[in-house]
């Protein structure tokens, strides 16, 4: 499994011991988020990958109007995220390639947050990756990573999806941020627990190893897990919890944990709702005196992207109802933590 190397090693130390930042006298509330946008393809057929489904001539009919309905419907929910400010930074999964992404940051109601982005072509079968996007106002990157998921010890086809690893400073703050989306249930929940386990360890190695060289790192691991708050591979493998950690302890602070406890979720899976989707912390984070803490975290579900069609009112109003395109926008909720930077 591939971890660290000696270029990660570098930029990861360096961005341990950076804490400045261009900007001065910085005091905001800063959003951060996630968000599956579920199947989120260009119209070219990748010759190297299975995605002829999502083309004009595809299953879906995934012509030009579908997608430029698509990029408009995923940017206006970015937009209204924080108060029609945009978060300082999302993570996204099911996104299939860079071009997407900068379609996506042209659009009308993104172009004031002048985001950029961060991606990498990693071996899904399907061609669908995770990706990371920034407001520069915000947030400085000072490098990038993926991070293979080696699945070769339990079945014959040996990666996944790559987990993505930025280092930065947001608001004034070194931060670490590890972008998910681990794999799914498919063949039962037993028979898939060992790939997401894996997922698991790779994050927690990365965890381990930044907070042993400073224990007050400020840490984000967010994404889609295909696991709730309760499952194993986030309690026992990433050991994260609803329980506020001690301080400068390896153990992550599980927002959503409590929003599970209380009956919420960001996907239906036979109207039963998962909450798949979330944004864990390290204990650094939640300091008094740092400079970017951790305030508040929500399922982030206004009424215009939920659906009102008989018997899945509230359910995520998805893109395709079988094949057919119904102008919706994904299958899954994002969610949101808030944090106050000084």
């Amino acid at each position: 499994m591939r971890l660290l190397n000696n270029s990660f090693i570098f930029f990861a130390l360096f961005a341990i011991s950076c804490n400045g930042s261009s900007q001065t006298g910085f005091k905001s509330d800063v959003a951060i988020a996630f968000y599956n946008v579920e199947n989120f393809f260009d119209t070219l057929d990748n010759p190297h990958k299975i995605d002829n489904d999502f083309t004009p001539e595809g299953k879906y009919h995934y012509g030009q109007r579908v997608y430029e309905q698509k990029l408009h419907n995923i940017a206006t929910v970015v937009q209204s995220m924080d108060n029609g400010k945009s978060p300082a930074i999302i993570g996204l999964a099911e996104v299939e390639n860079a071009t997407v992404l900068r379609d996506l940051a042209r659009q009308p109601e993104l172009r004031r947050s002048a985001y950029k982005y961060v991606w990498y072509d990693g071996p899904d079968i399907r061609g669908i990756n995770v990706a990371l996007m920034y407001n520069p106002d915000y947030f400085h990157m000072l490098g990038s990573q993926p991070l293979n998921v080696d699945l070769s010890s339990i079945q014959k086809r040996s990666l996944t999806r790559d987990v993505l690893y930025v280092r930065g400073v947001l608001a004034g703050d070194t931060v670490h941020i590890l972008v998910n989306h681990w794999p799914s249930r498919r063949g039962g929940v037993a028979k898939s627990n060992p790939k997401r386990a894996i997922a698991a360890r790779v994050n927690k190695a990365v965890v381990d190893g930044i907070l042993e060289q400073n224990p007050n790192a400020r840490i984000i691991v967010m994404g889609d897990f295909n696991d709730n708050p309760d499952d194993p591979s986030l309690t026992k493998v990433l050991q994260s919890s609803g329980k506020v950690p001690a301080s400068r302890s390896h153990k992550l602070y599980n927002p959503f944990a409590k929003l599970y406890s209380d009956g919420l979720g960001t996907e239906v899976y036979r109207h039963v709702w998962n909450l798949f989707d979330q944004i864990i912390i390290s204990s650094g984070m939640l300091q008094t005196d740092s400079k970017l803490k951790f305030e508040s975290a929500n399922i982030y579900k206004p009424k215009f992207i939920q659906e009102t069609y008989k018997g899945h009112v509230g359910e995520p109003h998805r893109s395709f109802k079988g094949s057919h395109w119904i102008k919706g926008y994904s299958d899954h909720y994002p969610v949101v933590i808030y944090c106050t930077a000084n």
